[in-house]
């Protein structure tokens, strides 16, 4: 009876043991999320879901192009949404010819085709998340929303000055990472995107001309003189406003945040963001404070980012929206919270906009313009010679970041200075150093943003698809094809493990943990579910480690 009694205990305990281990880790699963997950992000901007935005206040507003008729479509969504249709007050030729606060409510921005958003609180079409996006549709095929997405950047380009950080007005001011050109190709050389027929090149060709010069508008924005990064020849991450940005009210204790956390953890660098103020001005100091911080009576953000009697710089403000410019936003990369990235000629972005001349070189040889194409190959070479100069360090083996400000460089260890592998502007003696050093940012999860643990979103210990991307397809181009496949295998186990935890993809992994767990002290604390970019480099990885069969057809999107 005892034998009895103890096998019956043992087998109900092993019983509840089953029941409350978490689900193993299924690729198939991950798999299925994602293909079924497209639909769930696609949004229209005449659709009541693309008008709705958690990030600021308000009825909700759908802006149309100055220079253009209000399309049919927009007006009877407004109706369908009970929402306003306004027109810009004048046409945009660049960033900053409008500007936010000129308009009476902050709104979304028409785009004329459905487009693919990030997810959770990012319920708009993204600069540079689109560009992984698009990666992981055409690997998912529908290659016609890919398309839509980059003509979508295209009118963007044309009506609203420059491929924006997302289509909602208060990003009027400020760009994204510069991938326009990458996304344009991605389309153009797949060949279903355009009908396989003599008049389905036509179609192809025409459209690629239409989008070389609507590219090369868009490269403007980034030899502009407040982008550029003093005389190094390099370019900076710029944004034309100042003050706070607007889509921080619905997180108004961010900069009080940062406040508190430049006082309790005192350095040189951090004191220098900090100016003495009040917790409620009078008159004669929010006129102060309008020069040496930011507008208390404009900006009710503003007014809130105050902690222990001090507030934050008007230069700190500017290197913050440059630091969202950038997309890694926030980190300790370029001084604390990134308050100085305007300082600074960043490898990444210089990378991404070599990239993007020898790409519109490219573009002008196969549509037969070779004095164009040359122009571009020299402002390649330039640019290329600049990053030699500046930004690579022989010594330590790495590319790293420079402050041009006070002419050094930086030797703060972060994950970008693996973007010339994916550029092609590593030499074949720098890759082989740099893939030496690949230990600084590889952890059992995948790789790590930094070797830094400052408790911001894009520091060690996390890690997120696009950086995980560029570095493992650069790798892959220069033939280091083990650590690609290892790295891009350790990343999708962890997306992995992630959706085995809940059942979802996150926008950030904890790469040391090899896990969707993240506790992260200030800015974005949350771990959005969705997730566009996620999903999109879960498949590219497959396909680096030799898994193309793992991502079957998917039936297209209706109307796609």
């Amino acid at each position: 009876m005892k034998i009895f009694f103890a096998i019956f205990l043992a087998a109900l305990l092993a019983g509840r043991a089953q029941a409350q281990a978490p689900a193993a880790a299924s690729a198939e699963q991950t798999l299925a999320y994602i293909h079924a997950g497209w639909d769930k992000l696609t949004r229209s901007a005449t659709e009541c879901a693309a008008l709705a935005d958690v990030k600021v206040h308000g009825s909700p507003v759908l802006y149309v192009p100055a220079d253009a008729p209000i399309p049919a479509e927009a007006a009877a969504a407004a109706e369908r949404c009970h929402a306003q249709v306004l027109a810009l007050p004048r046409r945009i030729e660049k960033l900053g010819d409008v500007m936010p606060q000129e308009l009476p409510e902050p709104g979304l921005l028409y785009l004329p085709n459905p487009y693919v958003v990030p997810g959770g609180r990012f319920n708009e079409m993204y600069g540079w998340d689109s560009f992984f996006i698009l990666l992981g549709l055409e690997a998912d095929h529908h290659e016609a929303l890919a398309k839509d997405i980059v003509d979508n950047f295209l009118y963007e380009v044309e009506h609203y000055g420059s491929v924006l950080n997302a289509n909602r007005t208060y990003y009027l001011t400020r760009a994204q990472p510069p991938f326009l050109t990458s996304m344009i190709l991605a389309v153009y050389e797949d060949r279903v995107s355009f009908p396989a027929t003599p008049a389905g090149r036509a179609e192809a060709d025409a459209w690629l001309e239409h989008a070389y010069a609507v590219a090369e508008k868009d490269y403007s924005t980034w030899t502009r003189p407040e982008h550029r990064a003093g005389a190094t020849g390099l370019a900076r991450y710029y944004d034309y406003g100042s003050g706070p940005v607007p889509e921080m009210a619905d997180d108004d204790t961010y900069y009080a945040d940062v406040i508190r956390g430049l006082v309790e953890h005192a350095t040189p660098a951090g004191n220098a963001f900090l100016v003495k103020g009040s917790e409620h001005p009078d008159a004669a100091e929010a006129a102060r404070l309008k020069i040496t911080s930011c507008d208390v009576r404009a900006s009710v953000v503003c007014l809130r980012a105050w902690y222990g009697g001090y507030r934050l710089t008007a230069d700190f403000y500017k290197g913050d929206r440059a630091m969202r410019e950038s997309g890694f936003d926030p980190s300790d990369r370029f001084g604390p919270y990134s308050g100085a990235t305007h300082h600074y000629a960043p490898v990444c972005l210089n990378s991404l906009l070599d990239r993007y001349e020898r790409d519109l070189a490219h573009m002008a040889h196969l549509l037969g313009k070779p004095q164009d194409a040359r122009r571009w190959d020299r402002l390649a070479n330039a640019r290329a010679a600049a990053m030699q100069r500046y930004l690579w360090r022989p010594s330590e083996g790495v590319f790293a970041d420079y402050d041009f400000v006070h002419a050094k460089p930086s030797d703060y260890a972060y994950i970008s200075s693996l973007y010339p592998l994916w550029a092609g502007v590593a030499t074949r003696e720098q890759a082989n150093q740099m893939e030496a050093k690949l230990n600084l940012f590889e952890r059992p999860g995948g790789l790590s943003m930094s070797n830094h643990d400052s408790g911001l979103q894009w520091d060690e210990p996390y890690g997120w698809a696009p950086t995980n991307w560029i570095a493992v397809a650069g790798l892959e181009a220069l033939g280091f094809h083990a650590d690609a496949a290892r790295i891009a295998e350790h990343f999708d186990a962890t997306v992995d493990e992630g959706f085995a935890a809940d059942g979802t993809i996150r926008e950030k992994y904890n790469v040391v943990q090899g896990s969707a767990k993240v506790a992260v002290s200030a800015g974005y604390t949350e771990n959005a579910i969705g997730f566009g970019w996620t999903n999109a480099v879960y498949l590219k990885c497959k396909q680096i480690m030799g898994e193309t069969a793992a991502i079957p057809a998917a039936p297209a999107s209706p109307g796609h």
